[in-house]
């Protein structure tokens, strides 16, 4: 269940580099609320490519979990909201396995970009590049 919660945080995060700053703000606020053991550890340099691959996946897991959130909030009981939940879970991580990431290095971009708003920058133009080609 943790991956689960770390991926949900990243697809949150992806959700708000594509939806713009006011949700990217709230969901930094959110994850503010509760840190993770990782939020202290140093930032990871991670590779153009790799950045370039998380943006990619990141703009797929925002479409996913839009779809996901929608369809959580009309679920009925709390049966019915895990199943949704295992469901984008499962999407999410093939979204990021296909990327050519692995689960946990998209999670600690995920994190390292929530603390260098540089590399937030670098990130949100290499998905708003690839989204123009």
């Amino acid at each position: 269940m943790p991956r689960f919660t770390a991926l949900f945080s990243a697809a949150l995060l992806a959700t708000g580099l594509m939806a713009g700053a006011a949700q990217a703000q709230q969901t930094t606020d959110d994850a503010a609320q509760a840190p993770s053991p990782s939020a202290e550890a140093p930032a990871q340099d991670f590779s153009d490519s790799q950045l370039q691959q998380f943006a990619d996946a990141s703009q797929e897991i925002a479409v996913v979990s839009q779809e996901y959130t929608q369809r959580l909030q009309s679920a009925e009981g709390e049966e019915a909201q895990q199943d949704v939940r295992a469901e984008a879970n499962e999407k999410m991580i093939q979204i990021v396995e296909n990327s050519g990431l692995d689960v946990d290095t998209f999670n600690a971009i995920g994190q390292a970009i929530q603390q260098d708003p540089e590399m937030m920058q670098r990130v949100q133009k290499m998905a708003g590049d690839k989204g123009q080609s």
